[in-house]
């Protein structure tokens, strides 16, 4: 590595970071004053500290493109502003060569970026929602505020909380016929996973025959379902959270059941191809600074940046969704705002080299 390559990556690697830190301890900030809406006994000022923390690996991997953009606009931008830059060219480094050399620290961001994404965000993810959901649970209620149904045949499941070891908390069944009339509602204090069935503790049990209710209050009933603790806990958190080894299996779960997937499918492209999103924005990023933001002040810089990723979160969230109601595929649907960048970014460094 030269040492024009250690000069320029370490501008954008410094930049890229602090921004990274901003975003997400701004974003953390906001997280727990929206909690304190929450706040009541069990659900304390201190609980919600945990859980926003526990939802920190999540946000570093969210915030990764946006920060590498304007990161990227920040490092080469002060570069700029001293006529570094200019005399890199002076000395015969062209545009593409400072477009890789801004390329090396993006790359790291984003393969850290992505294992953050894939081996930490999901375990803690979990956690978070475990440790909100118990904390906020109304034992009255016969589904709780968070959680996740699912759906085995003809039942189907409401859980509010899933913990590792195969425990549940919060499981309500409703059980239909064959011309969906419900049949049946079971609600269970907890669940623990035994082999291939679940045994519902604390169960309160509502037949419905001939026109009538017949209640029931049980200590212990029998689950028999190929419902898992790993299912529950795919439903649980958010898709764009789940590691990619359990997402298109998920997706062909949920097919398979006959419940809506394709949200799950897209979430697998995204993370995917998170990566190449970061270098696609970096280099829409390069082709700012060297063209209408040469001369420009570092608050242009970061309104531009704001601009540019705003708008390819909004394209995201706007073709993704648009897949389920046009049918096309969920891949095409992640991949055409990343293209759009790529293509962008590398034509007008081109224009200007």
């Amino acid at each position: 590595m030269s040492k024009f390559d250690w000069y320029v990556g370490k501008a954008v690697l410094v930049a890229t970071l602090g921004v990274l830190t901003l975003l997400v301890g701004l974003d953390a900030l906001t997280s727990v004053v929206d909690e304190t809406d929450d706040m009541r006994d069990g659900y304390g000022f201190a609980n919600i500290l945990i859980y926003v923390g526990y939802t920190i690996p999540r946000r570093i991997h969210e915030f990764v493109p946006f920060a590498a953009l304007i990161g990227a606009l920040i490092g080469l931008g002060r570069l700029t502003a001293t006529s570094e830059l200019v005399v890199m060219r002076a000395a015969g480094v062209s545009m593409f060569r400072m477009a890789i050399m801004a390329l090396k620290p993006a790359l790291i961001v984003a393969s850290v970026g992505f294992a953050v994404g894939e081996f930490v965000a999901p375990h803690t993810e979990q956690l978070a929602m475990s440790y909100r959901a118990l904390a906020q649970r109304s034992e009255s209620s016969v589904a709780g505020r968070f959680g996740a149904w699912n759906r085995d045949g003809n039942t189907f499941v409401h859980v509010d909380a899933v913990q590792r070891g195969g425990v549940a908390y919060g499981v309500t069944l409703l059980a239909f016929d064959e011309e969906r009339r419900l049949q049946e509602t079971l609600v269970a204090e907890r669940a623990t996973h035994s082999g291939d069935y679940w045994m519902l503790e604390q169960v309160q049990s509502t037949r419905l025959v001939e026109g009538r209710t017949e209640s029931e209050s049980l200590t212990l009933r029998r689950w028999d379902t190929a419902i898992t603790p790993q299912l529950l806990t795919l439903d649980v958190v958010a898709p764009e959270t789940l590691p990619l080894l359990q997402l298109w299996p998920y997706a062909q779960y949920l097919k398979h059941q006959g419940m809506v997937f394709v949200d799950i499918e897209l979430a697998f492209w995204r993370k995917l191809l998170q990566p190449m999103a970061t270098l696609g924005l970096v280099l829409v990023a390069m082709s700012f600074i060297f063209g209408p933001l040469r001369q420009g002040t570092m608050g242009a810089r970061i309104f531009v940046g704001v601009i540019v990723g705003v708008t390819f979160r909004i394209s995201q969230d706007f073709i993704g969704p648009a897949s389920l109601i046009f049918g096309y595929a969920p891949f095409l649907a992640a991949c055409v705002p990343i293209a759009v960048c790529w293509l962008g970014g590398i034509w007008l460094i081109w224009r200007r080299a």
